[in-house]
């Protein structure tokens, strides 16, 4: 039987396409049985405060700088969403006088307009973030050099450095989508008109320049731009499974901010249930070995009539 049009965009691939059982499912998991997700490989973590929540995942750069050495540098690569994160990061390691001069950042994906990567000063820059609300808050004499700040500005160069450096923890947020960076289902087209890409096929995407899906689209101008679809690029440069797949944990962070009760069950069902599927790119976790899923619990919500 062929798989359904999506009710979101037709002419794409997305999670309005999967098994109507896999959705009813999903809408169904209450909080607890959210928690008891966990299996060996995937982890589930609740936080009752923001500030906890926030903190932890502060602390997860920390923990991953602390394991650099000259002989053995390593790293991080971090998400633009959530950002509260960032300035603790800066904190944290100005209180503690941590030297970073062995450790590595990757910004995780750029917006692309004309074919070439957005420059830091387009007011919706990853980069521009990244370094306004961390790196430039960092002490001089303990930031990393600048040659330690990767971006996806030249993708090839960028992906090659996940051989050269440890990649401790790559972390994320989730979009509406179900992705991890601008990791989008495809067009339904070509040779995905009836079926998007096997798991396997997806897995083999490095760093690219991508074509964003509508919803993503729409996402980020709710998120970073009140609204304002027009202001929102089409296409970014993104990290891709294949560097995904080289970090030793991936960190996903559930805020209730970029993605909504519906989609945090989804995404967590399918990698726990072993349910990988190129149309919920996030789904495709369920083959990484060590996955982690952190939740805010007043952001976690029901899925549920409620008229507003």
């Amino acid at each position: 039987m062929p798989r359904p049009l999506s009710k979101v965009a037709p002419d794409w691939w997305d999670y309005t396409t999967l098994d109507q059982q896999i959705l009813e499912d999903a809408a169904r998991l209450t909080e607890k049985e959210l928690l008891k997700l966990s299996r060996p490989g995937f982890k589930v973590h609740f936080y009752e405060t923001l500030e906890e929540f926030y903190v932890a995942e502060a602390l997860e750069y920390v923990q991953s700088w602390r394991q650099a050495t000259p002989d053995d540098p390593a790293g991080i690569c971090g998400p633009i969403g959530p950002t509260e994160q960032l300035p603790l990061v800066a904190r944290i390691v100005n209180s503690l006088g941590l030297k970073l001069h062995d450790a590595h950042f990757w910004g995780m994906d750029e917006w692309v307009e004309n074919g070439k990567p957005v420059p830091a000063t387009h007011p919706l820059s990853f980069a521009r973030a990244d370094m306004e609300l961390c790196f430039g808050r960092i002490a001089r004499d303990l930031v990393m050099p600048k040659s330690q700040l990767h971006f996806p500005t030249d993708v090839a160069a960028y992906s090659r450095t996940y051989d050269q450096v440890r990649c401790v923890i790559m972390q994320g947020g989730q979009g509406e989508v179900k992705h991890w960076a601008f990791n989008d289902p495809p067009r339904r087209k070509g040779k995905y008109k009836d079926a998007p890409p096997s798991p396997e096929e997806y897995r083999k995407l490095k760093t690219r320049v991508t074509e964003l899906h509508p919803m993503t689209v729409i996402q980020n101008a709710r998120t970073s731009g009140g609204g304002y679809v027009s202001a929102v690029p089409q296409y970014a440069a993104t990290v891709g499974p294949v560097e995904t797949w080289k970090a030793e944990r991936v960190s996903i962070w559930h805020a209730g901010n970029h993605d909504n009760p519906f989609g945090q069950r989804l995404t967590a069902l399918m990698i726990s249930k072993r349910i990988p599927d190129s149309s919920v790119p996030m789904s495709l976790l369920a083959d990484h070995p060590d996955v982690h899923f952190h939740y805010y619990r007043k952001g976690i919500g029901t899925v549920a009539a409620e008229m507003h």
